[in-house]
């Protein structure tokens, strides 16, 4: 993801959305974390209502992770 990827925006709303979006990719690679896994996980817990709008913190990447490294530690 880059500056040049970025121009086709079409739109300041497009343009925001792009940052949020490169944002968390980046936040995911900078944690370790595949980006799509990520995404897709926190994506399905928001539309299949797992997640509630008061526990949105939760699915920061830096909770998330720890989340599942827990997890993954508890079923060993």
């Amino acid at each position: 993801m880059g500056r040049r990827n970025s121009l086709f925006s079409g739109s300041e709303g497009g343009a925001e959305s792009w940052a949020i979006l490169a944002s968390l990719v980046n936040t995911a690679k900078l944690y370790e974390l595949d980006p799509q896994v990520y995404l897709a996980d926190v994506l399905e817990r928001i539309i299949s209502g797992q997640t509630k709008s008061h526990q949105l913190r939760e699915l920061l990447v830096w909770n998330w992770k720890a989340a599942r490294e827990l997890t993954a530690r508890v079923a060993a």
